[in-house]
């Protein structure tokens, strides 16, 4: 068996890697999950900035991504592809296909083949459990490369039959976890005892920088002295717009004249929520921007916000948070899961029980303290979500 780190001159030929790459050994990690040319959303964007912080760092990385992530019957949004151009400087190769056994016995013969160091798999959903574990399963065969998960969940907000089992299945090849919530970290020991580490979700730095309010909410023709709050992101009932519609609906929320700017694609029967809002009469005080929302305007979005508000009733951890504080706009979250762990109550926002009564007072809290009063708490905790932090901690895991 190779050394560690010493592979590249005992199991490849010379013609898989430069002879740069060969003289100063460098390391091999690739990523499987979401990107380009799937559409943005949480996990695609996060894994292209994972792979940019590895590129940083001098690993050989690449991404292998989805041919086909879902089948069209299986996916809940308008499409599933992306027209914007590819990210520059990240290799990604789009190779799986999520329902064909075949392909996944030849994508885990080329990556067992190239023996990286490090494969990082993400893990967030179990319809993906027979795919991923029967590509590692197969790498692992090399006895070589270590296998680190990154697991957005391990139980599915959204339980479906055959959940634990295809979650067993493809946590048995895996080396070590990496987790970025309490909820989830907990989650796993149900399952397995492997190595795990606990790390927040790093900043999505990767959208620009900030543009000053007005300016952004010129761009989307919003009303330039509203006072706004913001609902972003795809909208699944266990993220719990309707609660924030009910908040909406509360009179001293009609009365300080706050609107609220919903931006995302909905991922389920938009019907109830349209029947909800002629019901509480409240289309006036929204701002309804429900397509997808792509890269490049995720800036004007949460610029244009004075609030950032996840209303959810269930959740792990939420890249709207990390999103929030990059921009620097304090936050609402409710008291589940992993969110209020990432969000002290009362320096960086506030925290509230998932109910319309609490989220409406948590709205007028966080006017009457004013967004001018939570943002050096906002800059000082921001620290804490770095991408070096995270990277670090996966190549180090496993020995």
């Amino acid at each position: 068996m190779p050394v560690k780190g010493m592979h590249t001159w005992s199991k490849r030929n010379w013609t898989d890697r430069s002879f740069v790459d060969i003289w100063i050994m460098k390391k091999k990690l690739i990523i499987i999950g979401p990107a380009w040319p799937l559409r943005g959303g949480g996990l695609a964007t996060f894994n292209e900035r994972l792979a940019l912080e590895y590129i940083r760092q001098g690993f050989d990385t690449t991404i292998y991504t989805f041919s086909l992530q879902y089948p069209n019957f299986l996916f809940p949004g308008s499409s599933q592809y992306t027209d914007e151009p590819a990210p520059e400087s990240i290799p990604i190769k789009v190779r799986i296909n999520s329902i064909n056994p075949f392909n996944w016995w030849k994508v885990g013969r080329e990556l067992k083949a190239l023996a990286p160091d490090y494969i990082v798999v993400r893990y967030w959903i179990p319809f993906m459990g027979p795919c991923f574990g029967t590509i590692l399963r197969i790498v692992k065969t090399n006895k070589f490369t270590r296998i680190i998960c990154i697991a957005d969940n391990i139980i599915p907000h959204e339980k479906r039959p055959g959940d634990k089992l295809f979650t067993q299945y493809f946590i048995q090849p895996v080396h070590g976890f990496i987790t970025m919530s309490k909820q989830v970290q907990q989650d796993l020991q149900q399952f397995t005892n492997k190595p795990s580490q606990l790390v927040p979700h790093p900043l999505y730095d990767n959208f620009g920088p900030a543009i000053p309010k007005d300016v952004a909410r010129g761009k989307l023709k919003l009303p330039a002295n509203d006072q706004i709050i913001l609902f972003f992101g795809f909208i699944r009932k266990y993220k719990g717009l309707d609660l924030l519609l009910e908040a909406i609906n509360d009179e001293r929320i009609r009365k300080a004249g706050i609107k609220l700017l919903v931006a995302g694609e909905f991922y389920e029967n938009r019907e109830p929520y349209d029947q909800l809002i002629e019901r509480l009469q409240i289309a006036p005080q929204l701002l309804l921007h429900t397509g997808f929302i792509p890269n490049h305007e995720v800036a004007y979005y949460v610029s244009a916000a004075d609030f950032i508000i996840q209303p959810y009733r269930d959740a792990t951890q939420s890249g709207v948070t990390p999103l929030a504080y990059h921009f620097e706009k304090p936050m609402l979250v409710t008291n589940v899961g992993g969110l209020p762990d990432l969000v002290p109550d009362g320096k960086v926002g506030v925290v509230v029980e998932p109910n319309a009564a609490a989220i409406a007072a948590g709205i007028l809290q966080l006017y009457e303290l004013g967004e001018n009063y939570f943002l050096p708490h906002l800059r000082n905790e921001k620290q804490r979500y770095s991408w070096t932090r995270l990277t670090e901690t996966i190549t180090t895991l496993v020995p």
